[in-house]
C-alpha cells in the first residue's frame, strides 16, 4: 500500500505560474495538488475547505497578500504548513512571513526538484529556507526583533534539559539531525526525539522558527 500523498494548495494570482507549479507538484507520485487559488482571500477559503497539508503561497498578490493569508491560515489551522514563494533574494514583503507562521521560503527561480523537495520537507514537520538567502533572511529578521536584554539565560530555555539545550544550540547553528548526531555522539533516533521535545517545549513550529528564536534571544 502506497503512502498517503502530501496534499497541496497552490495560491498565486498569476495563472501561468500557479498552473506551472501545480503541474510540477502533481507530477510527483507522493504529492497531490488538491486545489488552486488566485488570491489570498480565495486561498484562506480553500484552506478551510480542503484542509491541505501544505500551502504554496505567493507573497505578493492584490487584496489580501501572501503574508496576511499565511497568518490567517496558520492561526486557524496550526497543522497546515505554508511555503512562501518570493521573487527576490531579499524581499521586504517576505520577512513578515516568518512571524506569520511560514515554514519555508523559496525563490520563484527554484528548480522543480527544489520545489518538490521543499514540499516533502515541510510536510514532514521540518522547515526550510533556500540556502543562499538563509543567513541574510535570519540576520534581517534578528535586527528587527526586540532584544532580550540582560546576560542571564532567557526564561524560555529553562524548560529544556541540559542535553536538549545542547541540541537547540546545534539547531541554531544550522546543523542537520545527522550532523547533530555526529557532533553530540547521539543516535539519530535520540536526536529526533530531542528535536521534537524542544519544538514542543519552546512552542516553535520547525527548525526555521527555532533558529529565529535563537537569534531573538541573542544566543547565537
Amino acid at each position: 500500500m502506497s503512502p498517503t500523498p502530501v496534499r497541496v494548495l497552490v495560491v498565486d494570482d498569476q495563472p501561468l505560474v500557479r498552473m506551472g507549479n501545480a503541474l510540477v507538484l502533481d507530477s510527483a507520485d507522493d504529492i497531490e495538488v488538491v486545489a488552486e487559488a488566485g488570491s489570498g482571500e480565495e486561498g484562506i477559503a480553500m484552506a478551510k475547505m480542503c484542509r491541505p497539508d501544505v500551502v504554496l503561497m505567493d507573497v505578493r498578490m492584490p487584496g489580501i497578500g501572501g503574508i496576511a493569508a499565511t497568518r490567517a491560515i496558520t492561526a486557524a489551522h496550526p497543522d497546515i504548513r505554508v511555503i512562501i514563494l518570493t521573487t527576490f533574494d531579499i524581499d521586504e514583503y517576505a520577512f513578515g512571513g516568518l512571524q506569520a507562521g511560514a515554514s519555508a521560503f523559496l525563490l520563484k527561480s527554484s528548480t522543480p526538484a527544489a520545489l518538490t523537495a521543499a514540499v516533502r520537507t515541510v510536510a514532514s514537520g521540518d522547515g526550510v529556507v533556500e540556502p543562499r538567502i538563509t543567513k541574510r533572511l535570519i540576520d534581517h529578521y534578528a535586527q528587527r526583533a526586540p532584544a532580550s536584554g540582560g546576560d542571564h539565560r532567557p526564561p524560555p530555555l529553562d524548560r529544556l534539559t541540559p542535553r536538549e539545550h545542547d541540541v537547540f544550540l546545534a539547531i541554531a547553528s544550522g546543523l542537520s539531525n545527522p550532523e547533530i548526531s555526529a557532533q553530540l555522539h547521539l543516535t539519530p533516533a535520540t536526536v529526533k526525539t530531542h528535536v521534537n521535545r524542544i519544538f514542543a517545549k519552546l512552542g516553535v513550529r520547525d527548525r526555521v522558527h527555532a533558529v529565529i528564536l535563537a537569534y531573538t534571544l541573542e544566543i547565537v
